[in-house]
């Protein structure tokens, strides 16, 4: 897995995808989002009610803390998911990873190359780890209405990754020959064939 500076002699854009500008994809992405999170919470919701998250039998600050460590855990882990993004370009070998946020979108980018491969280990590194990482902290949370604050992080953590999981999908039906750039919010991707 080795990141490249330049594209290779010979090579052309065959596919292109921009978050911010291709509404279709955009719409897609969003909606498979929504699907992910109706799959996580609908069924879990018959295991632990999710009415427990917002019982305020524990008294109104509780609630409060509640509410106000799930907003904070979302933010950081937003920010933990695009880190991952960028440590798997650094394990590709890339040197300068941009990172930003444009109101809808968190992302890490690169002017590099990668191919199919590492692009998708690129994109699926957050997800898988942080998949893991949750659903093992979820297990040891015994307390129904703090199971759902981590369990919102899940959900999170799937449908936030709706963008990773398209273009995955979407990549690997393309030639094993493919080159993927990821400027952030959009990905050109390039194939001799």
């Amino acid at each position: 897995m080795k990141a490249m500076k330049y594209l290779p002699e010979g090579y052309r854009q065959i596919y292109d995808v921009d978050l911010k500008k291709d509404k279709k994809a955009s719409l897609i992405v969003n909606l498979l989002a929504i699907v992910i999170m109706i799959i996580l919470a609908v069924p879990m919701h018959f295991v632990v009610p999710i009415y427990s998250l917002f019982s305020m039998e524990d008294g109104i600050t509780n609630y409060m803390i509640r509410f106000g460590l799930l907003l904070v855990f979302i933010v950081l882990y937003m920010i933990l998911h695009e880190l991952v993004h960028g440590v798997a370009m650094k394990i590709c070998g890339t040197e300068k990873i941009k990172y930003g946020f444009t109101g809808l979108y968190a992302y890490a980018g690169s002017s590099d190359f990668y191919d199919k491969k590492s692009y998708i280990f690129i994109a699926l590194a957050p997800v898988v780890l942080w998949g893991i990482v949750l659903a093992i902290i979820n297990s040891f949370v015994t307390d129904a209405t703090w199971f759902w604050v981590v369990y919102m992080l899940q959900i999170t953590n799937l449908s936030g990754a709706a963008g990773d999981l398209f273009v995955s999908v979407r990549f690997s039906k393309l030639p094993d020959d493919i080159l993927i750039q990821d400027y952030g919010v959009g990905m050109k991707v390039y194939s001799k064939k």
